[in-house]
């Protein structure tokens, strides 16, 4: 169906193609054939035959009647068919169907009545004449004139949408023109109209048009020259400016690790690993940037605020805009039209900074339309990060002025990653676990990886022996299910004790003075010293661990990060629902810095960043930074599951110590482990069982009901029947697995 429709469109096209050539040759041969083809082609008797016309009788007959009916203005046909042809065959956007027949129909009636006023019957057509004949006794031939002149100027004014930059401009050359004539006739009044009359300035031209005073002083101070100078520019200037690329640095390091007496050589990740994209170099659309420019100024000139756009800063995904308002213009005002300028652009994720930080200048960022990838590969070759001598350095992408933007997590000390799903905060937290593994030594760093989704991070499993750390009992070094992470927490709470227990012997502040400490040798291992790597704890999708946990992970995790930082734990957390039940006052007070990737509502965007913003971003790893005292926009770097496959694999082919690093106990789980004697079980804890196996499911409200209990009493019994192994462990809103069937099996089991 769309092939016929396209068909039929393109014959048609070609037509029109064919009438507009068929007219433009018939009128030219008009002018020399014409009069010899009237006697042929008028009257009763019409012969064809010996027409002299170009193109025969037709087109003698065609260019006859048109010609006389329009005058010269018969070749706007030409010019009306041939555009519509050009907008059917070749979809010419810019050409508009409607306005163009418009424009044409205007011109249709203004020529001729405009020639008429020459007497030039041929020239004006019979349409001018009569129009002529009917409009001079009512309003006589200057009337006719002065109504061609404001039609003219209504035309131009609604038709080609002038601005009053143009009005200005035309009252400028009026100005100037009548200048010249007063300065050569040297007369101060001309026509008896003073001259300031036409010296006349709009408010904009006079703040254009400064006077300059330059006062050279000569060495013998008794000349004075000054001079007035007039910058003569109408239109400001704008200055684009496109970040340079970073200088590169591509050196695969040898680490050998100094802190224990096997040294195992260890070669970090070669920048190989990462890929190189072919649209990784940011271009300048020089048309783009001037038309985002006119549309700014024109949209707030529309609300009465006058601006000139200084500059405007290239980056990877966004355009940085600096305007300078006029004086008197509050800066909310400008604030507040954010959607009206994204709706002039039609861009989605305008963003207005009012004022800029350390600038006299309001900044708008403006989306690209062809934006550009920041690989990981180009951020972590960088210079810049290369030569970064942090603790622990992450690269998190680029900045507008393409610039590598890196933190010291040691400084955080702990990040909050929060947006909207599929915004980039997966993404986000493979670059800040990559940028770790490429800069740091296995025996530095350990992770503790959290992943309820259980599908996220578990590539990393590869480094378990590197740069993992997790419980003695765990098969997996990556915690998927809440009642290890509650277990996890609190051995982190007491490695955090231990910790700062050996602190306290060093007489040292923080884990740098330790361990630097104890590689001088001034620290006895005999009295429980070693190394004390970093340890940071990575939680993905905070939020199902608050709604099945609830307290008892938001404790530990409150108590850590107030309490973590001096001894080289750090936090960093993500999720995709940044409400208030999520994030609690407690966990925003202790975590300064925080990422906010792209939003729904504003009201998110200031529970994340205590502002709005996030809320117009763009989306793909656009992301907003907020580090306590300032707030900067990155894009971030891209890295996907194959290159994280590829860096895991390259690690987990090195050396590296036996032993996993493992967490210590926490002694109250201990206690807890012992809950199976039968003397430390409730009384009714083989009645429950029994229940259980009975109905085969098992929950908190089934005890409570048949066994007429608490809700405390009844909870305990669950957890006791899972440390027995009759309940499986809680999935979330999914009910408990029951892992015996029968009463014989309960009997040997208790």
């Amino acid at each position: 169906m769309k092939n016929n429709y396209y068909k039929l469109q393109f014959t048609f096209g070609i037509i029109l193609f064919t009438i507009s050539i068929f007219l433009f040759i018939s009128f030219n041969s008009y002018w020399k054939y014409g009069v010899f083809d009237q006697s042929e082609i008028i009257g009763d008797n019409i012969n064809f035959v010996t027409t002299q016309n170009t193109l025969g009788g037709v087109g003698a007959q065609m260019s006859e009647y048109l010609i006389r009916l329009f005058g010269i203005t018969a070749y706007l046909l030409i010019s009306l068919v041939l555009l519509t042809g050009l907008r059917i065959v070749f979809s010419v956007k810019k050409i508009n169907i409607v306005k163009t027949t418009i424009y044409h129909i205007f011109f249709f009636l203004w020529i001729p009545l405009l020639l008429s006023i020459c007497e030039y019957d041929i020239i004006s057509g019979e349409i001018g004449i009569t129009m002529a004949n009917k409009l001079t006794p009512l309003i006589g031939t200057v009337g006719i004139i002065l109504l061609l002149i404001t039609t003219l100027f209504i035309f131009l004014f609604l038709g080609l949408n002038l601005t009053k930059n143009h009005v200005a401009k035309f009252q400028k050359s009026i100005s100037n023109l009548c200048s010249s004539i007063i300065s050569t006739t040297n007369k101060s009044i001309f026509l008896g109209v003073p001259l300031k009359i036409f010296n006349y300035k709009s408010k904009a031209q006079k703040n254009q048009k400064k006077i300059i005073q330059e006062v050279v002083i000569k060495d013998d101070n008794t000349n004075i020259k000054t001079n007035n100078k007039k910058d003569n520019s109408q239109e400001s200037e704008i200055i684009v400016k496109v970040a340079e690329d970073e200088n590169t640095v591509n050196k695969n390091k040898i680490g050998v690790d100094q802190n224990n007496s096997n040294k195992i050589e260890y070669k970090f990740p070669e920048l190989d690993l990462l890929k190189e994209y072919a649209e990784n170099k940011i271009s300048i659309d020089q048309e783009e940037v001037e038309d985002n420019k006119k549309l700014i100024e024109d949209t707030l000139k529309d609300f009465k605020i006058d601006v000139k756009v200084q500059r405007a800063t290239v980056g990877p995904t966004i355009t940085l805009y600096e305007i300078i308002p006029d004086e008197g213009v509050r800066i909310s005002k400008i604030k507040n039209l954010e959607n009206d300028i994204a709706l002039r652009i039609k861009a989605v994720g305008v963003r207005i900074i009012a004022p800029l930080p350390g600038k006299g200048t309001v900044g708008i960022e403006v989306p690209n339309q062809n934006p550009t990838i920041v690989s990981m590969k180009n951020v972590i070759a960088s210079e810049k990060f290369q030569t970064a001598n942090l603790e622990l350095p992450i690269a998190l992408g680029k900045t507008i002025a393409n610039e590598t933007f890196i933190i010291d997590l040691t400084k955080m000390p702990h990040l909050l990653i929060a947006g909207a799903t599929g915004q980039g905060k997966s993404v986000g937290l493979n670059t800040i676990l990559c940028s770790i593994l490429y800069k740091k030594h296995p025996n530095d760093v350990k992770f503790i990886l959290i992943d309820p989704k259980k599908v996220e991070l578990t590539l990393y499993n590869r480094i378990e022996s590197h740069f993992l750390a997790k419980l003695p009992n765990n098969d997996e070094a990556i915690i998927t299910d809440t009642k290890s992470v509650v277990k996890t927490l609190k051995a982190l709470c007491v490695e955090m004790d231990n910790r700062y227990d050996l602190l306290k012997k060093a007489e040292v502040r923080n884990i740098q003075e330790y361990n630097k400490k104890h590689k001088s040798k001034l620290l006895n291992s005999a009295e429980g010293h070693k190394f004390l790597p970093y340890l940071v704890l990575v939680i993905d999708e905070f939020a199902d661990l608050i709604m099945t946990a609830g307290k008892e992970v938001e404790i530990p995790i409150a108590r850590l990060a107030q309490l973590s930082r001096a001894i080289g734990i750090h936090l960093i957390i993500a999720t995709q629902r940044p409400t208030t039940n999520i994030i609690t006052g407690t966990i925003k007070a202790n975590f300064p810095t925080r990422i906010a990737f792209r939003v729904i509502q504003g009201i998110d965007s200031k529970t994340i960043l205590d502002t709005v913003g996030a809320n117009q971003l763009i989306g793909r790893g656009d992301m907003l930074i907020s580090t306590g005292s300032s707030l900067s926009r990155i894009q971030c770097a891209f890295i996907d599951t194959s290159e994280v496959e590829k860096l895991t694999d390259f690690i987990s082919r090195q050396d590296s110590h036996s032993e996993t690093f493992v967490l210590p106990i926490d002694k109250n789980e201990i206690n807890e482990l012992s809950i199976s004697k039968n003397e430390d079980r409730d009384p009714l804890f083989k009645e429950a069982a029994l229940l259980i196996i009975m109905h085969q499911q098992g929950s908190t409200s089934m005890i409570q009901r048949k066994l007429k209990l608490g809700y405390n009493r009844a909870g305990r019994i669950i957890d006791q029947l899972e440390d027995a192994g009759v309940l499986g462990p809680l999935q979330g809103s999914k009910g408990r697995q029951v892992l015996i069937q029968t009463e014989e099996e309960l009997n040997q089991l208790i």
